[in-house]
């Protein structure tokens, strides 16, 4: 009875803790996204909400930006706009762009003149978070 006991109350602390982290997940996005209509332009989404779970590690995505638009990759780890580090590479491995140079900057702007397959890093700056959700959505203009 005992062995029975104990498995339901580790099956409703893991359901629980999965839980806590979704919510944290879903409600940065909604802080994300006001990330793509702040300044003078307004970016359409992708479409694709990025998130996952860090503890320091890092995720990558791959992607391409099309030649003749402009993008904005966005990132959020919580309140404060500077928790999350991103990095742009190519496909070789090269840091075209890197937020870490500009105060962990929440987004940034990128023109491409013609089609570049990418590789976007995203990591916490363990300085300011040590684990969490990382949010990130890439927007568009044409």
């Amino acid at each position: 009875m005992n062995f029975f006991k104990n498995i339901l109350i580790f099956t409703f602390s893991i359901i629980a803790y999965n839980y806590s982290f979704s919510q944290e997940c879903s409600g940065l996005v909604k802080i994300c996204k006001n990330n793509l209509v702040k300044g003078n332009r307004k970016f359409l989404s992708d479409g694709q909400v990025y998130s996952v779970l860090l503890n320091n590690e890092k995720a990558e995505f791959k992607t391409t930006f099309f030649g003749n638009s402009t993008y904005r990759i966005a990132v959020t780890s919580g309140i404060e706009d500077d928790y999350v580090v991103f990095s742009v590479k190519d496909l070789d491995g090269n840091i075209l762009f890197t937020n870490k140079d500009y105060d962990n900057a929440p987004y940034w702007d990128f023109k491409v003149p013609e089609s570049l397959p990418i590789i976007i890093e995203t990591e916490l700056d363990i300085d300011k978070k040590k684990a969490g959700c990382v949010v990130m959505l890439i927007g568009f203009i044409q």
